[in-house]
Formats: C-alpha cells, structure tokens, sequence
C-alpha cells in the first residue's frame, strides 16, 4: 500500500519526453518516492487519498535562474529607466547590482532570511518546488559565504539549490582592479565558497567579465568541483556561450546576442538555453534566435531570472507565457522549459517530471473559469496560477 495517492487528475502530464498526457491520471507516492504514474483505474491503494478531478497536474516546477537573495529595492532604477537611463551605464555609475550590494551586506542574516522565506513561500503557492539561487550581491567573501550558508539551511519552503556568483559585477573596493579581483575570486573566495555551492556562474558582458576573465574563474570552479553556468550574450556579443559549451557547462542563460558559432557549440555539447523573456521585457531588448536554436535541437528552459533590477518577475507561469508571446516558444516547449529541461539546466535531472526515478513533486491547478482542464490554458493566462495541490518530497503540503 502507498502512503499517498492523488487519482482522478483529469489531466496528468508528466513531462516524460514523447509520453502523452494521460486522461483521469494518478500518482502514488512511497518512502518519498514515486511508485505509480498513470491511470486511476490501475493505481495501487494508499493511506491517504486526494482526489484531483476537474484538474491538471504537473511535476513540481523548477524556476532555473534567480537572484532570490537579496536586501533594498531599485524602484528608483525602473524610473530611471523608463524615462530612458541605460542599464549598462547606471552599472558603471555605482546602480544596479552594486545598489544592491550595498544594502545585501548591511543586512542582518534574520532580514536577509525573513525576505527570502516569504519570496519562496509566494513561489510555492504557485507550484515552484525548486528554486536556483545565485549569490552575487555580496561580492566579498563575508557576505558571500553569509549567503551561501543560509541557502543551505534545510527549512526552506522549496528546494533551493545555490550557486555562486561572485563574478557578478565589480564590488566599489575593486574599482579599476578587476584583474586583481579576479585573482581574489580564483584564490581567495572560490575555495572556501565551493563546499557551499552546487554551480558557479559569471556575468560576462560589457562592463562586467570579459572572456577571458570567465574562463578563469570557470575552469578554477570546474576544478573545485563545481557545475558551470553563464550569463552569456545578454547586452554584446562575446563567445561566452562557445566557451560555456566547451567547458561542459549545463547552461548558457539570456543570449539575446548569440551568434550561430554560439548556437552550434551548445547543440553538440548539449548545454541548454536559458531563456529570461522578464530580462528581455523590462530591458526592451530583442529576442534571443530561438528558430536556430530550436533547427540545431538545443535544448530550451525558461526561468524568471527574478530579480530586483533588470526582471522584477517572481511569477514561473508569467515567464512561461512571455516566453511564447515575445520569444516564439511553444505552449509544450514552455511547459517543458519550467519542468523537465529546467532540470536539466542545473545538472538535476530528476527534477521536472514524473515517474520513477523523479523528484516525488506534483502539482495540481484549476485553470481559469470557462477553461478545460488543459495545461495550454495555464500558459495562455498569464501567471498567478495557484496550486490547489501541492506534493512535495512525496508529502502533501497543507500550506498549497
């Protein structure tokens, strides 16, 4: 007998490449596994039984790039903006990430653990099991480690899963030396931040890590054990995804500027495209070339890129819809972008979907009234789609 069954999901999709949704679905989960995906009328008896009718269910979804951790607000920075300030050059006046820089490292570790409990307790209510957050805002080795060592911290509403990014941005007590803070990070800082990181990512664009700067920090990651990310191709063009590729990293992020050579090296070492469509609309940019990435079978995630500067966006199935409205995806591509190759994009193959071997994840909505119970309602009405269900590490959360 299984401890928990969900039956009657009126339509179960479990991401499984190729595997179509199933009429009247069930899950049953076991030991905080999943035991059972498929129909009602062959599932095992549980303990505990939910009844799903009149839903869709889907894996727990993974959101794959967020700068989640974070103190201060740039609400001054979005009007600056609007009324036409360039992103690239309030970075290099001492804005941007480096205004939140400064408010990260004068708050305490309870602030800094009270913003990011309610930022993932909104998350789940929408579904989001798995989260990736990266450092960043600290850009010393106090802060970084501080944040790093409350991801870890095993209380948190979804999975967290850390990377570090010190190569984020210059801190002001590096200006002018980035060479010297390069050799900081590679020397001094990645060595006691690896033991508390999954991944390594770096910012390499203008005014921020130039090739190669990222080569160095990310071969120096790789040796420590790391994953490799990047932000790659976001504001110029600088083979950063070529490089990604070359180096095994499972993702290249953003690339609204990348280029076929770009395109080529990802398809044949397999690395996924994270695409940021929050990014891309408040930074009034062009899309990345998802017709040639699609032609060369790269695989493709979206993420919100949640952020409190260039993507104030904490809503999953907001970007979901973004990705097919101003990017070009389609309603399976982005469904599949949230779920199963947002996994991918973070070395967690076991996340994203449903069946054995999965993360023991579900979710399950009503879709908007007047709508089937198909998941394409949920993409086409954008975001705050709350989950009436919510199984995780194969319990049922009373919270959802």
């Amino acid at each position: 007998m299984a401890e928990l069954l969900v039956q009657h999901i009126t339509q179960l999709n479990t991401m499984v490449p190729g595997a179509p949704a199933i009429p009247d679905g069930a899950v049953a989960f076991e030991g905080g596994e999943v035991v059972y995906v498929g129909p009602s009328d062959g599932a095992p008896e549980a303990a505990a039984v939910v009844d799903g009718k009149g839903m869709v269910g889907l894996p727990g979804l993974v959101d794959c790039h967020t700068h989640t951790l974070y103190a201060g607000s740039r609400s001054n920075e979005f009007e600056r903006r609007l009324a036409g300030e360039d992103y690239t050059a309030i970075l290099q006046a001492g804005g941007g990430i480096l205004s939140t820089v400064r408010a990260t490292r004068l708050a305490s570790d309870e602030e800094l653990g009270d913003l990011l409990r309610a930022r993932l307790t909104a998350m789940r209510a929408l579904g989001v099991t798995s989260v990736e957050i990266k450092t960043g805002y600290g850009l010393d080795l106090e802060t970084e480690l501080r944040c790093l060592r409350l991801m870890a911290l095993q209380s948190w509403p979804v999975r967290v899963l850390p990377t570090w990014l010190g190569a984020h941005a210059l801190p002001p007590e590096f200006k002018g030396r980035r060479q010297d803070y390069v050799e900081h990070l590679v020397t001094e800082m990645l060595p006691q931040v690896a033991p508390f990181a999954e991944m390594a990512d770096v910012y390499c664009d203008v005014g921020a890590f130039d090739l190669k700067d990222t080569e160095r920090i990310l071969k120096a990651a790789k040796a420590a054990g790391l994953g490799l990310r990047v932000h790659a191709e976001q504001v110029a063009h600088t083979g950063a995804a070529a490089l990604a590729a070359e180096l095994g990293a499972t993702s290249a992020d953003h690339l609204e500027r990348l280029d076929q050579a770009g395109i080529d090296a990802m398809a044949k070492a397999g690395c996924v495209a994270v695409l940021l469509p929050g990014a891309m609309l408040y930074l009034k940019d062009e899309p990345p070339p998802i017709a040639a990435l699609r032609a060369a079978g790269v695989p493709l995630a979206v993420a919100t890129d949640f952020n409190p500067g260039s993507s104030p966006v904490r809503d999953l199935w907001a970007a979901a819809s973004l990705a097919c409205v101003s990017m070009g995806l389609s309603v399976q591509e982005a469904l599949a972008g949230i779920t199963r190759v947002a996994g991918e994009a973070l070395g967690r193959p076991e996340l994203g979907w449903l069946g054995p071997g999965s993360a023991a994840d579900l979710v399950l909505y009503r879709t908007p009234p007047g709508e089937p119970a198909d998941a394409a309602s949920l993409v086409q009405f954008m975001g705050a789609h709350q989950a009436e269900v919510l199984v995780q590490d194969g319990r049922l959360i009373p919270e959802s």
